[in-house]
């Protein structure tokens, strides 16, 4: 077991995982032939002559998202209905069918540029399921279509940070199940776009398990490998070892890296959750969900429970008929901004001193409060509890505790904070992982001194920051 730990605590995440957990909160843009028939899945019959968004500016959707802190945007290329919003060379199901700049419009290059003009990256989710093509089931010539479409948007856009693959399957004309061939998708991304993550049906990002904004109290990012292998197959494959791998764990179960599942385990990988939900009731723009847009302090709590609790945070922002992002959405965006950007402003620990029970050579505790993501305090290898000591120079009021390990590993399993009172130290939250980040919020207190101490973690733990804030 001890050589098994040592093993979890070792498993590193790539170069383009990192990547993505850094950009922390991200926007979703649903946005389709469903804006306009007031649906949240279409038929795939649908005309391409009522799409006309009259009003349309990608440059109103980035702001958007920048006024809320967001530092990215994934658009639906193409959703279940299989309208296009490029002018694809495979379908004449798109906008060049459409009436929107008399057909020569294309809403994936407007957004894309925006996004770059604007400072924050773009993905793309391209729907594997297609009402509308009539190879649908027709597995192999499907699937070749489907990679015509993936190539195009993977080479006329620009650099993507994102392909987002849901698992949604249907049958085609034919009456048959389409066979998605993932692996063949996957190949296609890494050869054009090798920098950009493959989520949720994916090696890359998994699910969270809900699209409530729903977040486990533990969140592990090193996770069995057959649970990769089930995001990526999300029921779709007819292999029959494929089928026994998928009955071992699922996205919805509440512990996914705890000790008891991982002794277990023959193979680990990283493979961190992201936590996908919608500003409103649904994922598409709806008249009648105006006043339903999501409350300052519920869009907070799932910042909290996803950014702050070692996931990424993806939030749907719908756009209306106009092709704007509405009014009531925006402003709550702003408020959430602010509210971020105020609460996060000053860390009150930038010019404090750090001392450890044990410090490995090369790793001083000074290194939790340099700024420096690179750089971290550990302990001696094989040593499991620890205990820091945070002097502020100066007694002062906070509510927020923001942690963060080594940003190639995760080994803190449980961990205690307390303030001194006096002479006494009194208790000030209790966690359990800590991961890429933990946010801690409690009720505010006044101190000089914050004690850490860290009652479990595997081989040894690592932090890399220690920021104090009030709110």
């Amino acid at each position: 077991m001890e050589d098994f730990i040592a093993y979890a605590a070792g498993v590193r995440p790539s170069e383009r995982q990192l990547a993505v957990q850094e950009m922390e909160f991200y926007a979703f843009v649903h946005y389709s032939i469903n804006t306009y028939t007031d649906r949240e899945w279409g038929t795939g019959k649908e005309s391409p002559s009522i799409f006309d968004p009259a009003a349309f500016n990608a440059n109103q959707w980035v702001e958007a998202c920048r006024a809320a802190g967001m530092r990215g945007l994934i658009l639906t290329c193409k959703h279940h209905d299989g309208f296009c919003l490029w002018p694809s060379r495979y379908t004449e199901h798109s906008v060049k069918n459409s009436p929107w700049k008399n057909g020569l419009g294309d809403i994936v290059k407007e957004v894309a540029d925006a996004c770059r003009a604007g400072g924050i990256k773009f993905g793309i989710y391209l729907s594997p399921w297609d009402r509308h093509e009539q190879t649908y089931g027709d597995s192999p010539r499907y699937n070749e279509f489907f990679k015509n479409q993936l190539r195009e948007l993977l080479t006329g856009y620009g650099d993507l940070f994102c392909v987002w693959f849901d698992g949604a399957c249907g049958e085609g004309p034919n009456g048959k199940r389409q066979v998605y061939d993932w692996e063949g998708y996957y190949s296609i991304i890494r050869e054009l776009q090798p920098n950009a993550v493959i989520s949720v049906c994916g090696p890359d990002i998994r699910w969270c398990g809900n699209e409530a904004g729903h977040c486990r109290e533990s969140e592990w990012s090193v996770v069995p490998a057959s649970l990769r292998k089930n995001e990526a197959i999300q029921e779709k494959s007819q292999q029959a070892d494929d089928r026994e791998f998928a009955k071992r764990y699922d996205s919805q179960d509440q512990d996914l890296g705890s000790r008891e599942i991982i002794r277990h385990e023959r193979s680990l990988v990283w493979h961190p959750a992201e936590v996908n939900t919608s500003i409103r009731p649904g994922w598409f723009y709806h008249a009648s969900e105006d006043d339903k847009v999501r409350p300052l302090n519920e869009l907070l709590n799932i910042y909290y429970g996803s950014v702050g609790g070692n996931a990424m945070f993806l939030l749907n922002l719908p756009p209306d008929r106009r092709g704007l992002i509405h009014e009531n959405d925006l402003n709550r965006l702003r408020e959430l901004g602010e509210k971020l950007r105020r609460t996060f402003a000053v860390n009150l620990a930038a010019d404090a001193a750090a001392a450890a029970s044990e410090t490995k050579s090369g790793s001083d505790a000074s290194h939790m409060l340099d700024g420096d993501k690179n750089t971290f305090w550990a302990p001696e290898e094989g040593t499991e509890q620890a205990c820091v000591e945070i002097d502020l120079k100066r007694e002062a009021s906070f509510d927020h505790v923001v942690l963060q390990e080594h940003r190639y590993s995760q080994r803190i399993e449980r961990f205690e904070l307390a303030y001194k009172e006096g002479h006494e130290w009194k208790p000030l939250y209790k966690g359990t992982v800590v991961g890429y980040k933990r946010i801690c919020k409690f009720n505010a207190v006044k101190s000089r001194f914050i004690r850490m101490t860290i009652t479990e973690s595997r081989w040894c733990p690592t932090v890399a920051s220690f920021e104090v804030y009030l709110s």
